[in-house]
């Protein structure tokens, strides 16, 4: 069972076993949704969590990494996804902080998809999981409504962790729009997904 500090042994042993390599791969790179536009706003509360979480949010660029998806990547990315789907309760912000959008760590229990993705990816990194192979993604649902999950890059493709899905599952799986995701190589500079249609907050719960 993994604690709230990504604590579990497939962690521990994949952050010793993952091997990294660089974006630009001999061959060309799968296409990441669309194409990639200009660098844009970053998503409503992303601002104000950096500046309550500045661990979370690490100044300064850095080489772009792909996972290497093996057995034991792909199942400690299952389990993660599934023990904070199963865990975290969903509570919209106004009811959670009486405030449209706030992200947060949910470290009371209870949070939004925002929120899901923030426990995810700090799970992840602590475990030792590159910072620039997890990404924080906003996105139009199936309802048309914003909503953010968690894009893992990796070698065979990307994949998307999502609260409002137990399985992890390809990007082209998952029926979305998606609007912009956080830089590779800045965690505080977010890149246009190609959409024309923007989200202008995640306010889904779940």
């Amino acid at each position: 069972m993994f604690g709230f500090r990504g604590q579990g042994t497939g962690l521990a042993i994949v952050a010793v076993l993952l091997a990294m390599s660089t974006s630009a791969r001999a061959g060309g790179e799968r296409v990441l949704y669309a194409s990639i536009g200009d660098t844009t706003r970053a998503p409503i509360g992303w601002v104000e969590f950096c500046g309550d979480n500045p661990g979370e949010c690490p100044r300064g660029t850095s080489q772009p990494r792909d996972i290497v998806m093996s057995q034991t990547a792909w199942r400690d990315l299952v389990r993660v996804n599934r023990w904070v789907n199963e865990t975290v309760k969903p509570m919209t912000d106004m009811e959670h902080w009486g405030v449209v959008e706030k992200w947060s760590l949910p470290t009371d229990g209870y949070g939004d998809c925002e929120d899901y993705v923030l426990l995810k990816r700090k799970m992840l990194i602590d475990a030792g999981w590159p910072r620039e192979a997890l990404l924080i993604t906003v996105v139009r649902d199936r309802n048309d409504e914003g909503h953010a999950v968690l894009t893992v890059k990796t070698d065979k493709g990307e994949y998307i962790l999502d609260n409002q899905n137990e399985n992890v599952v390809a990007w082209t799986e998952t029926g979305y729009h998606f609007i912009k995701r956080q830089s590779q190589s800045d965690p505080n500079a977010w890149v246009a997904l190609g959409d024309s249609h923007p989200a202008v907050a995640t306010a889904s719960a779940r």
